[in-house]
């Protein structure tokens, strides 16, 4: 776009313009049209999404945020695609699992239609495959975890990899199991891949790393690589296993980790200082408290992952609920969801 068109339409840029027109017709700000709606379980929902031309791609075991609007207000999210990188059409899927307390995941599931835009941020996430396919590959997922892995599995099947894979998907019920007739499907053509569903409900196995090892195999740790995403349980098992190799692991959870935030809250003021708010420091990350004081800020995976949450600290101490780590210097970035106050603080916020 030229200079002068910026001019023209500053401050906001001629998006929002454009968007008065049509919602997918955007120049810079990537978005996607829902072409189609599917209920593959009770507790999720798959779209397949059309994006328009600022949309830049993604590689397989990426996440994007997803921006929808509900009720006046955009709220975001952190979803992985779940189709190929290399998938012909251009479209975009995902499957989103619905949790009661979820406002965007049952938004998603009850009230999008085809024809609605949705607004897409760029790919995002290191949780890839190596560049150089792996000759030995175990997928391993847990629940909503499978999106990236089965994005990983079609990307391969795509490029007509022949290396050893190994797909593992744990669920907590066979009517949880996603993508299980696709996957099976799949592996029915290439003797290369093989196939286990698991329940750990109903009789099930439990996650832990006697079961992980029986269903990869006999695979070596030493010269199969893994790729797993799903509860804290499961990564444990995985990194077991592969303790003397542990840089042939590749992991992403999709479960909040056990984040130490402190028995008991800093003294001090919280100073909110675009909203023009000042709170007493309570107990909670700043995600939490700012949510507590009224405000809206972004955010996606409230894990430390997305950084949807990055908000600049202008004055203050905080620390870092991952690492202990306590941050006083001024004008700095940090992510309100990891983050707790250790005494007056200044956010733009």
């Amino acid at each position: 776009m030229s200079p002068l068109v910026d001019l023209l339409v500053g401050p906001h840029g001629i998006d929002r313009y454009l968007e008065l027109i049509r919602p997918d017709l955007t120049v810079r700000d990537a978005s996607a049209r829902a072409v189609a709606v599917h209920h593959q379980t009770k507790r999720s929902v798959t779209l397949t999404l059309r994006p328009n031309a600022a949309w830049t791609g993604f590689q397989a075991g990426q996440f994007a945020r997803i921006g929808v609007d509900i009720d006046g207000v955009r709220r975001t999210r952190t979803y992985s695609p779940s189709c190929s990188q290399h998938r012909a059409d251009g479209l975009l899927e995902l499957t989103v699992t619905t949790h009661p307390e979820g406002l965007v995941s049952r938004h998603l599931r009850h009230g999008l239609r085809p024809g609605q835009v949705l607004h897409l941020a760029e790919a995002q996430g290191d949780f890839v495959l190596p560049a150089r396919r792996p000759e030995r590959l175990v997928l391993i997922s847990g629940g909503s975890g499978v999106t990236p892995v089965i994005s990983m599995l079609r990307t391969l099947c795509d490029e007509g990899h022949q290396g050893d894979v190994a797909f593992v998907h744990y669920a907590r019920t066979a009517d949880d199991w996603l993508y299980q007739r696709e996957v099976e499907a799949l592996a029915a053509g290439r003797p290369n891949v093989t196939v286990d569903y698991v329940t750990t409900r109903e009789g099930g196995r439990h996650i832990d790393e006697r079961s992980v090892r029986a269903l990869i195999g006999g695979r070596d740790p030493a010269s199969a690589v893994a790729a797993v995403c799903g509860p804290p349980a499961l990564i444990e098992a995985v990194r077991a296993i592969w303790q003397h190799a542990p840089e042939r692991v590749l992991a992403e959870s999709f479960t909040p980790p056990s984040l130490n935030v402190g028995d008991t809250a800093a003294d001090g003021t919280l100073h909110f200082l675009r909203s023009e708010i000042a709170a007493p420091i309570a107990q909670g990350t700043l995600l939490e408290q700012a949510e507590a004081a009224g405000l809206t800020p972004d955010f996606g995976c409230r894990m430390g992952i997305c950084h949807t949450c990055t908000c600049r600290k202008t004055a203050g101490a905080v620390r870092d609920v991952r690492t202990g780590q306590v941050s006083t210097e001024e004008d700095v970035d940090i992510q309100l969801c990891v983050s707790v106050p250790a005494g007056d603080v200044a956010l733009e916020l």
